[in-house]
């Protein structure tokens, strides 16, 4: 048995619809992987290369429970996505062979303090904080990709307090799934336990405490997440 400096922690995990808890090893996004949410962003939508950010594992929050409204915002914005848990890794994976390493498919959250990202790209800064806090990255329920096959389309929406938000589609993903899966592993050895948070639609707004968020993408769990 290994000694270390400090007590390990418990290893981040997602649970699994009728199987064992999912361990994360890591949590990628996609950025501006719809068109429409980023002409809302200001961008072009052009299909210029993917980029990405992270977000620590244990930014990992359960399903059906209360988020509470973090502190250094008054502007967070909750975004639905499609994300993606690997059960292979790779360097450079074709995309041929991306489908094959995933393990299943969940709903996730990625919840942003909209001013902060604001302001530290108007300082030229990064934009980690914005991104990757405490309790950023709620999730559902994974489905196994041999139960529910792989997703390549199907209705993606966010309802708060039962008002639609956010509605889009997996097939209107700028790069889809595969392609994202192989470019991502051609600036990175993707591991067993990566999660790929695949990209939001159009439609982001704030949201208060109180909130009741319903996160949906067809054929797997919804994310049901209450902002405390």
């Amino acid at each position: 048995m290994t000694n270390y400096a400090i007590p390990l922690w418990d290893t981040p995990t997602v649970p699994v619809v009728d199987g064992d808890p999912f361990p994360v090893h890591r949590i990628f996004c996609v950025g501006r992987n719809y068109a429409a949410h980023a002409r809302e962003m200001g961008h072009d939508p052009d299909r210029e290369p993917p980029f990405f950010f992270a977000k620590p594992a244990n930014a990992v929050v359960a399903n059906r429970t209360t988020v509470p409204y973090p502190d250094e915002t008054s502007d967070m914005h909750p975004e639905i996505e499609m994300v993606v848990a690997l059960k292979e890794g790779g360097y450079r994976i074709p995309e041929s062979a991306a489908l094959d390493k995933i393990y299943g498919y969940c709903v996730g959250l990625d919840m942003t303090r909209r001013d902060m990202q604001s302001g530290f790209k108007d300082m030229g800064r990064p934009w980690d904080m914005a991104k990757g806090f405490d309790r950023s990255a709620p999730m559902s329920e994974i489905h196994t990709a041999a139960f529910v096959g792989h997703i390549s389309a199907g209705a993606v929406t966010l309802a708060v307090n039962g008002e639609v938000r956010q509605s889009g589609d997996v097939n209107q993903l700028i790069w889809n799934v595969e392609e994202t899966i192989s470019y991502l592993s051609g600036l990175i050895e993707l591991h067993p336990g990566d999660l790929i948070m695949t990209g939001t639609p159009s439609g982001v707004s704030a949201v208060v405490k109180g909130d009741h968020l319903a996160g949906h993408v067809d054929g797997l769990t919804d994310l049901d997440i209450t902002i405390g």
